[in-house]
């Protein structure tokens, strides 16, 4: 078999050479695309995942809430924190403070983005058999961040104090998770954030090495 290929690279150079070629993309096209991926999840640290803008009569320009992995904060407005509006008005319907939600998920974020982010570094350089299952971690993060949103959002929504001023007013729901909502006399705007995107665009790339990995290992295997 080793003749043959030999063979075949003397008759046909372009076509070895081509080979050539192709084997060292599919080789480090996948640890490039990880390797940035291992940045952009760092980077996205530093920015909000998901937003909402709540539109109440009392303040027309809406209040704003920005969603990081590790804290939540407003549109950065001196004059008014507001989060803490929100949080004053979601008191009169009976919901939870804000500030006590996801505190589990907030306090591992940082620390757990990290180690994702270098277990995609020790994917992208070794090339073991099972070392690709370092990197599904950071392949499901983006729909683990808004599978967890999404039940803090419901259960803040469904358990609301009976006792509330406003309980007889407003019933159990679910707030929106992405898109407009309706609370009451109040509106909601949802949305995604630069660093959900990001972590989203990372979580793509290590999609995209591993099927290449995975071609470049059958390739191999065959021309064995």
């Amino acid at each position: 078999m080793a003749t043959q290929t030999l063979n075949n690279e003397r008759a046909y150079p372009e076509r070895a050479h081509s080979t050539s070629a192709s084997s060292r993309l599919t080789r480090w096209l996948p640890i490039s695309m990880l390797l940035i991926a291992a940045v952009l999840l760092i980077a996205s640290i530093s920015m909000p995942y998901w937003g909402m803008v709540l539109n109440a009569p009392q303040y027309p320009g809406g209040l704003e809430m920005r969603v990081f992995v590790n804290h939540m904060t407003g549109d950065e407005d001196p004059r008014l924190d507001e989060v803490r509006e929100i949080d004053g008005l979601n008191h009169y319907i009976g919901m939870k403070s804000l500030y006590d939600a996801a505190q589990l998920e907030q306090a591992i974020s940082v620390p757990g983005i990290i180690v994702m982010a270098v277990a995609l570094v020790v994917t992208a350089f070794f090339r073991r058999r099972w070392v690709w299952l370092l990197a599904v971690p950071a392949l499901v993060f983006p729909v683990v961040f808004l599978g967890d949103l999404a039940f803090w959002l419901n259960y803040y929504g469904q358990n609301l104090d009976p006792y509330a001023p406003l309980s007889s007013a407003i019933g159990p729901f679910t707030p929106t998770i992405l898109g407009e909502g309706i609370i009451g006399q109040f509106s909601t705007t949802a949305y995604v954030s630069p660093g959900w995107i990001m972590a989203t665009v990372a979580s793509v790339l290590v999609l995209g090495a591993l099927l290449l990995r995975g071609f470049e290992h059958r390739r191999s295997r065959q021309e064995r």
